[in-house]
């Protein structure tokens, strides 16, 4: 019942995406980067917002402002979506006598690391949601990564969904070549390894504050709009 009362307050906000991860032997990993904070929590709720094809599609137009503009906003407007409805449903959970902590969809708490307190790609992808790509981005299906998430932890004894998606990116290395910092390696993920055998997340770090600092609108995304299995759902 629970369970159903969620889902029927998740429909009323547009969530895409909904998913439960069995995250209980991932603790010390956890703890690692979140803390005591994130320490007690068996299951981790996972949720998903589209991004508009609409903006996406045209990230690539290095000559239009607006589009790095609106890709912005919308950055922003998506995150505090996420984020209010991560705060409602823990608030529901903690009213039926459970433990719930909502992460923060975009805040980092560790600028050398460059971190979350909390993997939301690890939550989506354990919760059978897509896989993480070459880009070191949840990759779904239908969407690819022009997706945005936000997690729940709690001990609400939550059903897991589905069944972890076999990564699927194969020989493509769209998001590698098209990265302006080229800070992506072309590896597959491998669970347990160091993301930095994968990505050099400084590299891209420095590209968005050297666009701040030059007074340019701080956009990318180019990985997110060249993977294909975002693209080929717009065709």
């Amino acid at each position: 019942m629970l369970e159903y009362n969620i889902q029927k307050i998740l429909n009323n906000f547009m969530i895409d995406y909904y998913g439960v991860a069995d995250i209980s032997k991932y603790e010390n990993e956890l703890v690692k980067y979140g803390g005591s904070l994130v320490k007690g929590y068996p299951r981790a709720i996972s949720l998903g917002i589209v991004f508009p094809s609409t903006i996406v599609d045209h990230l690539n137009d290095d000559s239009n402002n607006i589009t790095k503009l609106e890709y912005e906003n919308c950055y922003k407007t998506i995150n505090a979506r996420l984020d209010n409805i991560a705060s409602i449903i823990s608030s529901y959970i903690i009213r039926k006598g459970y433990k719930a902590l909502p992460i923060s969809a975009a805040e980092r708490v560790n600028s050398d690391y460059i971190n979350a307190a909390f993997s939301h790609k690890l939550a989506a992808r354990l919760a059978g949601l897509g896989w993480i790509g070459k880009s070191c981005l949840l990759i779904t299906p239908k969407h690819g990564p022009r997706v945005r998430w936000v997690s729940i932890l709690t001990d609400l004894p939550l059903n897991p969904t589905g069944k972890e998606i076999e990564q699927k990116c194969g020989e493509c290395m769209a998001c590698v070549k098209i990265c302006p910092q080229k800070a992506f390696y072309g590896k597959n993920y491998i669970e347990g390894e160091d993301r930095e055998k994968r990505f050099d997340v400084k590299k891209c770090d420095s590209y968005f504050s050297e666009m701040e600092h030059n007074k340019q609108v701080p956009v990318c995304g180019m990985c997110v709009y060249i993977c294909p299995y975002g693209r080929k759902n717009n065709k």
